[in-house]
């Protein structure tokens, strides 16, 4: 078995190496290709047996046909989101394609409480002064969480463990979730998305990207949103339609926005453009705005989350060759899993 690893980094090698080695060790032969996977670089699976991928990888209907015509029958996501892969193309030819649900889902909970933190209390601002030698604390205004009204969209794992922490601080909690359980109802109360944009001083997605979901919050749910409030997408950079977020920072409708994740993110994230001009005008704009923070698409990336996802991606791999049920196939038998191709908010 023969497997092409693409946008490998080198903390994929070493993870999924060690895992490989410790308990898959017959498993397959890996190639790690540092290119992300497109219909320039898909000649590169030519002659494996399975691909793996993640977020920003292109796997439309072209590229799935290429990749079935170069023999590769099976496609492992070691990631969350599936919104790049043309599943119903994946279906028509019969391949494998399975994902990782779950990878400690705490760690980019917590990493969306630190850029609440960060955003609120301006510690990014002030750690710049001090390196300069400025002590002065005017303008690093925040606000104290307790007591505050936090709307989380989605609770699923990941708003569920959102959920948790901001109880901790004491926070009102308000989710939207058409498909929640009854898990969430233990910290806050379950409400209709204007109600939630209406009365939280605190908004934070943890919703996946669908058809449902694309651009959830534009113009118009904006509009709605309590003046002044913070924004917070650790998600997908979908979710939000940036234009009209910046907008909403001009007018001070939006009191701040923190983005792990941005909608154009494909050509940018994960590489080092420091040494170039950045084309991307929306992105520059937003990155003007003092009370805008922008990282890298790194909620996940802690040592508990990849050795998770190595462990997940290599099962799935091995349930695909032992021929046995994979419990997080997104194509199984021939058909698209109905039940996460549509639901619109729960992860």
């Amino acid at each position: 078995m023969k497997l092409a690893v693409f946008s490998a980094k080198a903390h994929d090698r070493t993870y999924l190496e060690q895992v490989r080695d410790a308990r898959f060790p017959d498993l397959c032969k890996i190639d790690f290709h540092a290119f992300s996977l497109s219909q320039e670089t898909v000649p590169l699976a030519r002659g494996c047996d399975a691909i793996c991928v993640f977020v920003n990888d292109t796997l439309d209907e072209a590229v799935l046909r290429a990749l079935h015509a170069y023999g590769v029958r099976a496609i492992l996501l070691r990631c969350a989101g599936f919104n790049h892969v043309h599943l119903p193309t994946a279906e028509a030819l019969g391949l494998f394609v399975a994902n990782v649900p779950a990878y400690s889902p705490e760690a980019v909970a917590e990493f969306a409480v630190a850029l609440i933190q960060t955003l609120n209390r301006k510690t990014h601002r002030a750690y710049n002064r001090v390196r300069e030698g400025n002590f002065n604390i005017e303008g690093l205004l925040g606000n104290t969480l307790h007591g505050k009204t936090v709307g989380i969209v989605g609770v699923g794992r990941i708003g569920l463990a959102a959920a948790r922490i901001f109880n901790g601080f004491g926070c009102r909690l308000l989710a939207y979730d058409p498909f929640a359980g009854e898990e969430f109802r233990q910290y806050g109360t379950l409400v209709e998305l204007d109600e939630l944009l209406r009365e939280s001083h605190i908004v934070s997605l943890h919703c996946p990207l669908t058809e449902g979901t694309k651009h959830l919050i534009n113009e118009e749910t904006l509009g709605k949103i309590r003046p002044g409030s913070l924004l917070v997408n650790t998600s997908r950079g979908g979710l939000i339609d940036t234009t009209a977020v910046i907008q909403a920072l001009k007018t001070k409708q939006l009191g701040g926005l923190a983005l792990d994740v941005y909608e154009a993110e494909g050509e940018l994230f994960y590489n080092d453009h420091s040494g170039e001009i950045i084309e991307d005008d929306v992105l520059m704009r937003l990155m003007t705005f003092h009370n805008v923070l922008i990282c890298g698409h790194q909620g996940f990336f802690t040592r508990e989350a990849l050795e998770e996802i190595s462990g997940v991606t290599l099962s799935n791999l091995s349930d695909f060759v032992s021929g046995i049920s994979c419990k997080n196939s997104l194509v199984t038998e021939g058909h698209v899993l109905a039940r996460r191709d549509t639901e619109p908010v729960r992860l």
